[in-house]
């Protein structure tokens, strides 16, 4: 990394200042999409997607929403030119959707095109041919009048073809390699591709400015748009169509200042799949404009279902960190996060919040399909009493005590450490069982009975079994209540001394039934305790998180 000295920036600013686009604050609106997942993600996958595959992924983007999808290079193979005529043929393509084809600025290739798309009822054809000075001097070794001559001969070629063809024909032009074009080759070629398409309010002409490579930051691009917005010909007869690769990591930024700056159109990919480091992921722009309060126009309520096909039938994978997709997108394993987001969402069912405000989650989990315990809420050694408490209660509906919390915490994360894992909320769940519980190793209470003494005062007829022993003992005892009752029983029994320091009890209902649940903790020799118990019959669910507190403090 010794010789960034032999590199130059390649790309080209406009003549003139071009810096309204900055003076806006966000997308305001949606714009056209149109996925190109099957023709410019397709080839580059390492195994092209078969019909079949493309035929099942179509129509998920038509779910989706997309109006526009563009479906192949007709010419460019067999498998492109039968699944554009089987799309046709088999009626697949709703009245509403076009589709777009790709060719290149040659009349055989345009002929082909036009033949692919016959039957159509809505179609795009997208004629491109490369701008750039290194494409004119190296690929080319053509002067700019012979590039301009390749785009106006092959828009003329188009004319001449959309004449016998039935259906709504649109033509889209792209100058390919505009980042590495002069702004003003790429407004003369743009131009006279426009005045040879003659473009009307009633058949309007889309010109494509992609980052056919990414060569600067995202700022200079929405000048270049913004300039190029402000010299085309009959502008308000354009689609100005914006087509990000993301060579710098920057696509999505490159497509949301370019729609600062006037453009009208995204072509892109689900999740960014294309060439080198691929395309723009029109998923997270279209979900960074929703959480503006802004619809995209197209639906992600069911994220993991897309993910899932994507995944299956491009053989690529969704990272783990990838915008409101990846599965790790929404998870917390700190503590301090964790029990931000817990309270964040106490807080929204106690205010009955209109408006989305959840600390660390920029967007609500369910919006996408996904669930706050599972995808949220994630159980490992760095996580803390908020998150491992919320697990608890959600999933579970134990709602334990503060600083029971903060001791269930320090036991889950004990284990988590010594097997290095993440917990699942189930193993968190056994961990809880097994810590608190209804356990009964050191004393085990069989039955009990209460009468009420005239003055008030309680007494406990308590029957248990300890240490194992199959012999029960009985032992009376007066209380203010039944389980001090009991715990003064317990304290003969036992010959022991401890102080009942918290009491605490709810009911919880999962299926069918309603049970009650009590948590107790006790004080002896000056630590401290905790034992749950949970049982149809309140008493006894407090008796057993007692003796759950006794039999821990005995271990």
């Amino acid at each position: 990394m010794r010789n960034s000295e032999k590199y130059s920036r390649g790309y080209y600013m406009p003549p003139v200042k071009c810096m309204k686009w900055a003076e806006k604050e966000y997308v305001d609106h949606a714009p056209a999409w149109c996925s190109v997942d099957l023709r410019d993600g397709n080839q580059a996958l390492i195994i092209p997607m078969s019909l079949d595959e493309k035929l099942e992924f179509f129509n998920k983007l038509v779910e989706v929403g997309f109006k526009e999808i563009e479906i192949g290079f007709p010419a460019a193979s067999e498998t492109e030119y039968e699944f554009c005529r089987t799309l046709i043929e088999k009626n697949l393509i709703p009245d509403d959707v076009t589709i777009q084809v790709l060719t290149q600025s040659r009349e055989h290739i345009i002929k082909k095109t036009f033949e692919a798309i016959e039957g159509a009822k809505n179609a795009v054809v997208h004629l491109y041919n490369s701008t750039s000075v290194a494409q004119r001097e190296q690929v080319f070794k053509k002067s700019k009048e012979e590039i301009i001559e390749i785009a106006t001969t092959g828009a003329k070629l188009c004319n001449e073809y959309k004449k016998n063809a039935k259906g709504n024909i649109i033509f889209e032009y792209s100058p390919e390699s505009f980042t590495g074009t002069e702004p003003e080759f790429a407004r003369d070629i743009c131009n006279a591709v426009i005045d040879i398409w003659k473009p009307t309010p009633d058949n309007k002409v889309i010109i494509n400015l992609p980052v056919t490579v990414e060569m600067s930051m995202p700022h200079v691009y929405a000048s270049q748009i913004e300039y190029m917005c402000g010299v085309l010909h009959d502008r308000e007869n354009l689609v100005i169509s914006l087509h990000p690769h993301n060579d710098r990591g920057c696509a999505v930024a490159d497509c949301e200042m370019g729609l600062l700056a006037g453009a009208d159109r995204i072509e892109g990919t689900c999740f960014g799949n294309g060439e080198r480091t691929g395309n723009a992921d029109i998923v997270t722009i279209a979900m960074n404009m929703y959480t503006h309060g802004i619809d995209p126009k197209l639906d992600f309520s069911d994220m993991p279902s897309l993910v899932e096909l994507y995944e299956r039938v491009t053989r690529m994978r969704v990272y783990e960190r990838t915008p409101y997709s990846g599965a790790l997108v929404f998870a917390a394993f700190s503590g301090s996060h964790q029990d931000a987001i817990a309270k964040g969402m106490r807080y929204r069912e106690e205010k009955d919040c209109d408006k989305w405000t959840c600390p660390y989650l920029p967007i609500d989990p369910h919006d996408v399909g996904r669930e706050y315990e599972g995808d949220v809420i994630r159980i490992n050694s760095q996580s803390g009493k908020g998150g491992i408490g919320y697990i608890l209660e959600q999933q579970y509906g134990y709602d334990l005590p503060p600083k029971m919390r903060e001791d269930f915490g320090y036991a889950v994360k004990s284990v988590s450490d010594h097997m290095h894992k993440e917990l699942m909320p189930n193993e968190v769940y056994d961990i809880f069982c097994k810590q608190y519980l209804n356990i009964e190793k050191r004393v085990k209470v069989i039955e009990s009975h209460y009468v009420q003494q005239p003055n008030g005062v309680i007494t406990a007829y308590v029957t248990a079994k300890l240490d194992g022993s199959d012999k029960a003992q009985t032992h009376t005892a007066d209380g203010n209540g039944r389980l001090d009752a009991v715990s003064n029983a317990l304290k003969k029994m036992l010959g022991i001394s401890y102080t009942i320091v918290t009491y605490q009890e709810h009911a919880t209902e999962r299926a069918s039934t309603s049970e009650a649940v009590s948590y107790v903790a006790v004080e002896r020799n000056g630590k401290v305790y905790w034992g749950a118990g949970r049982h149809s019959d309140i008493i006894n669910s407090s008796i057993k998180a007692l003796v759950s507190a006794i039999n821990k403090a005995l271990e």
